[in-house]
């Protein structure tokens, strides 16, 4: 699977990131650079998942907030600050989703739908798109995080690991038994 290298740093990226986050450990005044590197990734992460612009808009700015007063507990774990910030934005969703009852919804378009198929052997039809969607919305939370964070962000099991706060063979693990439950589900469809 290619590794989308928008959300990988080379060691001296992460370097540089370090810098960044011990200055704004020292003066708030300092986040300024990681806010501008991961506003637009972490507004992409919460809107993908919401149906409201404005209600992004505002997940987005609490989890900032959040990482700017708590900056003082970040420990590096050998992947980008991002992982970070998308703990706490997956953490804002899920608290959306259990204060106001709210569904969840999913964007995902062709590729990323044949993406799935085509990467585990699955024979993909146009006329399974709408299946394969549905199928994909009636995961269970922890199921349909591991498929976006995998399949739609393409980002690497070392890093959904720590997104998750999970092993990184947890993660494989887990990626795998959510694949086969698809296939299974996907091998009784009659077209």
């Amino acid at each position: 699977m290619a590794i989308n290298p928008h959300f990988h740093h080379t060691s001296e990226q992460l370097s540089e990131e370090m810098v960044w986050i011990e200055a704004a450990k020292v003066n708030p005044e300092q986040f300024a650079p990681l806010y501008t590197k991961y506003y637009k990734q972490i507004f992409n992460y919460v809107y993908q998942r919401l149906e409201s612009k404005d209600t992004a808009f505002d997940i987005t700015a609490q989890v900032f907030l959040k990482a700017l007063t708590n900056i003082e507990k970040y420990q590096f774990k050998g992947v980008p600050f991002a992982s970070w910030l998308y703990r706490i934005a997956h953490n804002e969703v899920m608290q959306l989703y259990r204060s106001h009852k709210n569904g969840r919804s999913i964007n995902a378009d062709i590729g990323d739908l044949k993406f799935i198929c085509e990467e585990n052997d699955a024979p993909f039809f146009e006329e399974y798109l709408p299946a394969i969607k549905r199928l994909i919305q009636e995961l269970d939370e922890a199921d349909l995080q591991m498929v976006e964070l995998r399949y739609f962000e393409k980002r690497a099991f070392k890093e959904i690991a720590e997104i998750l706060d999970i092993t990184e063979v947890s993660a494989k693990v887990r990626m795998h038994r959510i694949i086969e439950k698809l296939k299974k589900a996907l091998s009784k469809l009659k077209l």
